[in-house]
């Protein structure tokens, strides 16, 4: 419900900018990334993930809602801080939770699944926040009322989620089993995702992109549902795509249709075509994510799932901090045009590092 709505809060009601913004929402990744870090490898050790799962969507819905009575940019810099505290703790255990669940040969289908009904979320959130906009509420009150679907997370979480079972961990791991490398594959497979998050700013900043070319706030909350049905739409096929072909080339594809429409959000002006653009662009996401989970799998021992999703979130987010900055940095010094092409260049070099990736066993 809030995501698109965050750059014009701080923008127009906080007193914020694209610095400010990107400074807000590089501090928040990269917290994620270090909880990330820390709740996978904690996860490989408990005989229950979900534990995790359920306190860490906890502290994100409680404190969400709250950036509606921020006065203040540094106060949504600090819930969103919070929030994102509890993605770390959830996003490692929650994707060992479901690489446990499935077969080998479905792990791009149940990772392409989760991320189509994440976006299904986020398909209904925005339509909702619109019609409470167009209804006459005020950005605070759209804020305010993420608790609802806040609560009902939690009721889902406890009362229907079931982890499968899994074999009890040693009650004194073996310290050196625990530090064990995860493979040099895995390791080049990280290089790369840090490499292309580098030149992967928020998604915010296309957000303000699109307000700055004349779309309202109403509008952008549709579109951003929209770009939702994209990706709901391509996690599924991509991530099934990924249990029958390489899952380099989809990654590859998606990653060089990233920087197609980085050039172009850098080189069209037109509000209606920047609009298409940006539904273009939940491809590459839709496609990426759910191919890059289900590799990791392929790629590190059962045992340490959990570790390997830590490193990979970890690695990625903390690449945000940078990464957001750097752009927001770029934008107000030369515009918004050198920020995407910036982003574009990065996102070529990912690619040539993907190479050098095996297939796994």
């Amino acid at each position: 419900m809030i995501a698109p709505l965050l750059p014009a809060f701080v923008a127009g009601v906080v007193g914020g900018g694209a610095l400010a913004l990107g400074l807000i929402e590089g501090v928040a990744e990269s917290t994620a990334a270090l909880v990330k870090l820390a709740s996978g490898a904690l996860s490989d050790r408990m005989r229950r993930r979900k534990p995790l799962v359920v306190v860490g969507y906890g502290l994100a819905g409680a404190a969400r809602p709250l950036i509606g009575l921020a006065l203040v940019w540094p106060v949504v810099l600090v819930l969103r801080f919070a929030d994102r505290v509890g993605k770390g703790l959830r996003g490692p255990p929650r994707d060992a939770i479901i690489a446990d669940a499935v077969a080998e040969d479905a792990r791009g289908r149940a990772f392409g699944f989760h991320q189509a009904m994440d976006h299904a979320g986020a398909v209904i959130g925005p339509l909702i926040a619109a019609a409470l906009l167009a209804a006459g509420l005020e950005l605070r009150g759209v804020f305010l009322s993420a608790a609802i679907p806040a609560a009902a997370v939690m009721l889902v979480l406890v009362l229907a989620v079931r982890e499968p079972p899994r074999a009890a961990p040693p009650p004194r791991p073996d310290p050196g089993e625990a530090a064990a490398p995860l493979g040099r594959d895995f390791r080049r497979l990280i290089a790369a995702a840090v490499l292309f998050t580098l030149g992967n700013s928020t998604d915010l900043f296309l957000l303000l992109r699109l307000r700055d070319a004349g779309i309202g706030d109403e509008l952008l909350a549709v579109l951003w549902s929209a770009h939702h049905v994209v990706k709901m739409t391509a996690a599924y096929a991509g991530g099934a795509a990924s249990d029958r072909m390489s899952r380099r080339t989809l990654l590859t594809a998606a990653w060089l249709f990233y920087a197609a429409i980085y050039v172009a959000f850098a080189l069209v002006s037109s509000p209606a075509a920047l609009a298409a653009i940006f539904l273009a662009y939940g491809l590459t996401f839709g496609v990426a994510e759910p191919v890059q989970k289900a590799w990791t799998t392929d790629l590190v021992p059962p045992r340490r799932r959990g570790a390997a999703f830590g490193w990979l979130h970890g690695a990625v987010g903390l690449a945000a901090l940078p990464a957001s900055l750097l752009f927001g940095l770029v934008w107000r010094g030369f515009g918004h045009a050198p920020a995407f092409g910036l982003g574009a260049a990065l996102a070529g070099l990912a690619v040539l590092a993907l190479c050098r990736v095996g297939r796994g066993e």
